[in-house]
Formats: structure tokens, C-alpha cells, sequence
């Protein structure tokens, strides 16, 4: 018979709940949407999430009891962003609305928790700037010492989600910990959050592999529902989980998302370690590490300046490709991966058509990306074997060809890439399946693949060279 596993996505705009199969394919969704405010973007209410997400799971049932059987529902799993967190009562009631990872209130109190890591604890995770979740717990307790009297658990934004499903508060994943400054590598707390800082080792949660079970569906949820009492397990953050759905989770697979920023996100079997921050690891769950690095650089220069011209532009750019020309559509000043120049500015030639410029701009992301990957393989001492890929650029051919041929690689897009469809990968992974390369390997599907062409691959070799060239001789890198 047919399982089934739910997988809920909480996002800063919205709640999004999927039911998958034990093959991937999705067969009932319901979303909501939050409304974005700029407080909103501090601090959000996790009542609020978890409301909307009930609501959703609620729908999503609803419909999907028409066309399966519920009691073969088998799990549950949440994935939501990194670096939110939110202070909970000894009734695991929140103190405070949830600290969202924008919220650049901590910004101070990161640099802090930076000095005191790379003192203290220079062999672990030591990147805390505004967005890590140790800042702000630091914050928090800093500024509101009349709550922290009250604090019991600190816990993740996933975590609070898995805490309503299952009464387990207590417990985390260890991707959601990292920005916590748990040692990932050796499994503990260290000493320095609790010496050096002031926070309380009774306030941290245990920390398990992301798709480890931590508990049942609370049985008066399982009542209302019209659900078998499935198990809920550890969760995982959202760009990890996206990275899942994507099928990069063996070792040399990576995966590249082109949203509004550039994400590279890979599995190797040694930790990576980059004296420069420009990446950082999480832990896989099988044991094996899971790098990855954000740029500043996407394609926001897309839908800022050409957004309205779409259709018209890709097809002048598919007769336009290799062009000779070197852009680079940095659209604020300052990159941090794969190079970190706090004077690097975006760059094009001028006297472009609007044609040639789109398509020039194609080709710097894509340059840009081989010079990340070349860094990795650097840096780890092992090979790329795979690139999927996601994001709205993923939906452009001609955006994938070019990069296919600038990477020399075949480029491969999954379907159903998003947090939500991850985090019903991950629920089957160690309830259905035994692991999660295996529960990948069942539940996803590639829908295409674009191989590199030899005359484009010299072009683009070339425009390469001219590429790096630049960003050197412009003092970008060295």
C-alpha cells in the first residue's frame, strides 16, 4: 500500500503544507500568507505561524481524504529559516515574538559573539554576525533580563512547529543549532556560551540529525486531524532543506539556486573549512558535511531592471550567446561569497543593448559560479561531481545553457524544489527509508538536464579568464 508524509514550510511571508507519496510526488498543497510589515521583519508571532499552519494542514487533509486513505500518513517534519529564534516559558509559551534572522537589532552583539568564538573556540563555528541566532539570544537577555528571569528553552522557529505536533520543545537539529554555536562536529555545547556569555547551558536544547523521530503526534491533534498518531521528527532550515529537494545530498553533489541571490549548497566528506568565511558547514545527517556560501550577487538585476521584457529578451539572448562581453550585475556595493571585497561594484560595458546587457549578465552569474565551484573543489581537496540546480533562474534554458558550458558540467533541475517538499523528504527519511540519500534518491525527480556543448565550452573558457582578469584588476580579489 501507498505511505505518506507531510512536509510544513514556514517562511517569512507565509506557511506553506505539502503531502507527498513515497515517490515525491506531491498530491494535496495549502499555503498562507503572512502580511509583511517592517516590524514584521524583527519579529514575527509563532502563535501566528502555528495557526496558520494548522489551518493549512486542516485544508490540506480535507482535501487529500477524498483521494487516499489518512492512516497511511506515516510522518511529519517542519523546515523554516535560519537564525530565527524564540524565547519559551517553563509552559513552553513564548516570552517574546519570535527574533527573526533579518533582524539587525544584534548586529553588535554579534561582532561580540565572534570575538569571543574565535578566542574561545576557534575550532568550531565562529561566522555570528546580526542573523545568527546566538546574537540574538545574547540580545534578548541583555535587554529583557525581566523575561530572561522566566526563560526556560530556547528554541528554533522549525522547533516551535515541532513542538505543537509533538509536545517536544526540548530538542533541535543540528542545522538549526550551528548559528546557536553548537559544535556540530562533536556533538556538545561548548563551554565559552556559558562562561563567556550570558546565557545558560539548561536554556539549550538537545540536539539530534535532521528526520531523527522525537515524538508522536499529540494524540487530541491526531483526533482532530482524522491522523493516525504519525511521528514527528527533527527538523531542518529552510536552505538545507531546499538543497534536499533539489537531490544534491551524496557526497560531490551541489546544488546552485538563483533567486534573488546566488546559493551554492554540496555535500563532502570532510569538513570544509575556509580561513575566510566565505563558506561555512553544516552536518549532514548521515555523518558527512554539507558547506555552502550566499553572494550578493542573483538575479535581482532581473525583475529590477527587466522584469517587463522577459520573453522578449531570452529569445534575443539565445542568438546572442557566447558574446564577448564582461559584466558583472552586482546591484549594491560589497560581495561575500565567493569572494569577500567590501568595495566590489557591480560593472558592464556601456553602449549595450538591452539585449546584450540581459545576456551578459547571464554570463557574469554564471562566471561567477564557476569561480565559487573552483574555490570549493580548493578549498575541500574534493570533486564536484554534480550540479542541480533551482530558483527562478533554473526556469530560463537559456540561463542554464549558458551555465552548463561556462561550469563544463552537466546541470541538472529537479522538480518540486521548495523547503516544503524537503521537509517531506526528510520526514520519510528515517521512518520510511533508512536514510536520507535513500529517501532522496526515491523521491526525486530530475526534469531536465543541459550538457555542455565543446565550441561553447572554449568560448565560454575564454570569457572566463577575461572575467577573473577583471575582477582582479578592479582590486576585487587577488
Amino acid at each position: 500500500m501507498p505511505v505518506y508524509f507531510i512536509g510544513i514550510d514556514v517562511g517569512t511571508q507565509g506557511v506553506r503544507v505539502v503531502l507527498t507519496d513515497e515517490t515525491g510526488h506531491v498530491l494535496a498543497t495549502s499555503e498562507a500568507v503572512f502580511p509583511l510589515t517592517e516590524q514584521s521583519r524583527e519579529e514575527q508571532s509563532p502563535r501566528q505561524w502555528w495557526d496558520s499552519g494548522l489551518r493549512c494542514l486542516k485544508s490540506l487533509l480535507e482535501t487529500a481524504k477524498k483521494t487516499i486513505d489518512l492512516q497511511s500518513v506515516q510522518s511529519i517534519a517542519v523546515t523554516s529559516t535560519s537564525g530565527t529564534v524564540i524565547p519559551l516559558d517553563d509552559q513552553n509559551e513564548p516570552l517574546n515574538n519570535a527574533l527573526m534572522y533579518s533582524d539587525n537589532r544584534s548586529a553588535s552583539e554579534g561582532k561580540q559573539c565572534k570575538t569571543v568564538a574565535e578566542k574561545f573556540h576557534s575550532d568550531g563555528y565562529t561566522g555570528f554576525n546580526a542573523s545568527s541566532g546566538l546574537s540574538k539570544m545574547v540580545w534578548f537577555v541583555t535587554h529583557f533580563p525581566e523575561k530572561a528571569a522566566h526563560l526556560r528553552t530556547w528554541i528554533h522557529a522549525a522547533d516551535y512547529l515541532t513542538g505543537k505536533l509533538s509536545g517536544n520543545f526540548r530538542v533541535t537539529d543540528a542545522t538549526n543549532a550551528l548559528k546557536s554555536g553548537y559544535n556540530v562536529k562533536n556533538d556538545y555545547w561548548p563551554a565559552y556560551l556559558f562562561e563567556q556569555l550570558p546565557l545558560k547551558k539548561e536554556w539549550m536544547q538537545e540536539v539530534v540529525p535532521s528526520g531523527k523521530p522525537v515524538g508522536k503526534l499529540l494524540p487530541e491533534l491526531a483526533n482532530e486531524l482524522g491522523l493516525p498518531q504519525i511521528s514527528v521528527v527533527a527538523g531542518m532550515t529552510d536552505g538545507c532543506a531546499s538543497q534536499v529537494a533539489s537531490g544534491a545530498v551524496r557526497p560531490g553533489d551541489w546544488n546552485t539556486t538563483i533567486g534573488t541571490t546566488l546559493v551554492i549548497k554540496g555535500v563532502t566528506l570532510q569538513e570544509l573549512k575556509d580561513p575566510e568565511g566565505r563558506l561555512y558547514s553544516h552536518r549532514h545527517p548521515e555523518g558527512y558535511w554539507m558547506p555552502g556560501g550566499a553572494s550578493n550577487t542573483g538575479a535581482d538585476w532581473v525583475t529590477a531592471g527587466f522584469g517587463n521584457r522577459l520573453a522578449e529578451l531570452t529569445e534575443a539572448a539565445a542568438n546572442l550567446i557566447p558574446t564577448s562581453h564582461t559584466a558583472y550585475p552586482l546591484r549594491q556595493q560589497g560581495e561575500r561569497f565567493p569572494f569577500i571585497s567590501a568595495q566590489a561594484r557591480g560593472f558592464a560595458p556601456e553602449g549595450l543593448s538591452d539585449a546584450q546587457l540581459f545576456t551578459a549578465n547571464m554570463e557574469g552569474v554564471a562566471y561567477l559560479e564557476r569561480y565559487a565551484y573552483e574555490l570549493i573543489e580548493r578549498l575541500s581537496g574534493e570533486t564536484v561531481r554534480a550540479v542541480f540546480t533551482a530558483g527562478g533562474a533554473s526556469n530560463s534554458d537559456v540561463w542554464l545553457t549558458i551555465r552548463s558550458n561556462v561550469l563544463n558540467r552537466p546541470v541538472y533541475k529537479c522538480a518540486q524544489v521548495t523547503g516544503a517538499v524537503g521537509a517531506a523528504i526528510l520526514a520519510a527519511s528515517q521512518t520510511h527509508f533508512n536514510t536520507l540519500t535513500e529517501a532522496v534518491q526515491a523521491m526525486t525527480h530530475i526534469e531536465k538536464e543541459v550538457k555542455p556543448e565543446s565550441e561553447l565550452v572554449r568560448n565560454y573558457d575564454a570569457g572566463y579568464r577575461k572575467f577573473v582578469g577583471t575582477l582582479r584588476e578592479k582590486g576585487f580579489i587577488n
